[in-house]
């Protein structure tokens, strides 16, 4: 397989489906699903961590590299779902936390070295709100913390953590994993001398925290080359492994870490405000950034920011599955968006998010809800109360019900996924590519995409006649040489230069 053309499926382990009755899901589960992501056309799918944690950040906080989480499974369990995963021609990657380490892995207090202290703390700011600095009695000194204080950072300049983590990846790769998700990637080396990090202009109270000073110090530092190459190395010596990475940073400043990461995180989807200028801009520079020989990639959703049809509302997140399965190079999808999932609205009392017990309007519980299979009890997702209540419409919202109707969120991801197959759209290039106010539009070979992001109605003159093989709703499988789209909308119609349809 070609990882620079393939389909990404992000399964949120804990929410995809509870085999063994205990509210949580599991390995076995993700096993007894895999039929369903081999039919909707995923070439790969992504685990989230499995590795044993106190759940802080609900397994984004490591306790043991080398292991699986007991609620999760077992390394039986794992080998049984490579094998049927290969058996089905799917790839299987796990995510790999390399920042931090939870406070309570045996590394924190066996080998304090690992970890980045200070006597003084200087002016850093954790993601999750507050100092990045806490005080560690044992040693007297303050440990570093991007993230939350249960989460000390590993120091990467120490050549004994690169080994440590080196020999982890290896054990997983030994066993069949083909590869990994390196979670918070650019943030892994900081500021050799700590050195404070300068005030972001224009900052004002009731904005985050976090981003009232720029990260200067800590994100993106010159040394990342250093330990991507590292990592790179580690893998390389796999064949056909992948490294794929969260990343977070504007085209110009990714391109670099295309040098030994196959696929660094395009979030411009998720992160761009959804009109058409904008969007064009943002193609074009992810386009337009990339090194030489390198493959663009797109990120419709993931387990950190709110649904893609909570944030754009339904008929655009249909326009969106048009864009991300006709452009060119790797697509990356959150399970659920296919079915056009909402945020859950039934969040708990007490959030189980590790973010969001210290600001319950950031919680990330609601895209994290349990899969709607179908209309039994608690969606067919588990027979006991699951860890994050369940969707009250999975009956209709669920794989089930939309398997059977052909104008469904499901029914276009299918044929999306198989015209892309079909047609070598993870190839080639967008030629042709425009955008007004209101419109997308763009040619790969012989397919034009039309998308309009706005509400409206706008008649588009086709080149020639044409036929529409694809939209976000139902039309008539009919040769036309115009095409009205009613916003948000967006087709595809399959061009015929000759005049004839072939």
């Amino acid at each position: 397989m070609d990882w620079r053309e393939a389909v990404i499926y992000e399964i949120y382990v804990r929410s995809f489906r509870d085999a063994n009755g205990d509210g949580v899901g599991d390995l076995p589960g993700v096993l007894e699903r895999l039929d369903y992501v081999a039919r909707l056309g995923a070439d790969a799918i992504w685990l989230t961590p499995i590795h044993p944690s106190p759940d802080a950040d609900l397994g984004y906080d490591v306790a043991g590299y080398t292991a699986v989480d007991p609620r999760l499974g077992t390394l039986e369990d794992l080998d049984r779902l490579l094998a049927a995963a290969h058996g089905r021609g799917l790839r299987v990657l796990l995510d790999l936390v390399l920042n931090h380490t939870s406070d309570q892995h045996p590394w924190f207090r066996e080998h304090p070295d690992w970890y980045i202290h200070a006597r003084v703390p200087n002016n850093w700011l954790s993601v999750a709100g507050g100092p990045a600095w806490s005080y560690d009695a044992a040693r007297d000194e303050y440990y570093l913390h991007t993230f939350l204080p249960e989460q000390p950072d590993l120091d990467w300049r120490n050549p004994d953590v690169r080994a440590a983590i080196a020999e982890a990846m290896r054990f997983w790769l030994d066993r069949g994993v083909d590869g990994f998700r390196l979670d918070a990637l650019p943030v892994l080396i900081k500021d050799r001398q700590l050195r404070d990090n300068p005030p972001r202009d224009g900052w004002r109270p009731g904005q985050p925290e976090y981003s009232r000073l720029l990260p200067a110090r800590t994100v993106d530092q010159p040394e990342m080359d250093e330990v991507v190459a590292f990592l790179h190395g580690v893998v390389g010596e796999y064949a056909d492994r992948v490294l794929v990475a969260e990343m977070g940073l504007p085209p110009e400043r990714a391109a670099r870490y295309y040098a030994g990461i196959d696929v660094p995180f395009n979030f411009g989807l998720i992160t761009e405000p959804w009109t058409a200028p904008r969007l064009g801009r943002r193609i074009t520079a992810h386009l337009e950034h990339l090194p030489e020989g390198a493959s663009p990639n797109w990120v419709l959703g993931n387990h950190d920011v709110r649904r893609l049809t909570s944030r754009l509302g339904p008929e655009r997140a249909r326009v969106a599955a048009v864009l991300g399965l006709t452009l060119p190079g790797t697509l990356t999808l959150y399970y659920g968006d296919e079915l056009g999932l909402p945020d859950s609205s039934r969040r708990l009392s007490v959030p189980r998010d590790g973010f969001g017990r210290r600001d319950p309007a950031r919680s990330r519980d609601p895209a994290r809800a349990p899969m709607p299979w179908d209309g039994s009890i608690n969606g067919g997702f588990s027979g006991a109360e699951p860890w994050l209540p369940a969707y009250e419409d999975a009956g209709t919202i669920g794989v089930a019900a939309q398997e059977r109707d052909g104008a469904s969120f499901l029914s276009l991801y299918r044929r999306l996924l198989a015209l892309r197959r079909e047609h070598g759209w993870a190839r080639g290039v967008v030629a042709r590519l425009s955008a007004t106010e209101t419109e997308l539009i763009y040619d790969r070979g012989r397919h034009r995409v039309l998308a309009r992001v706005e509400d409206g109605e706008r008649t588009i003159a086709l080149p020639s006649p044409g036929r529409i093989v694809a939209g976000t709703r139902p039309r008539p499988d009919a040769v036309v040489d115009a095409v009205t789209l009613s916003g948000p909308d967006a087709v595809v119609v399959e061009l015929d230069k000759s005049g004839q349809m072939s």
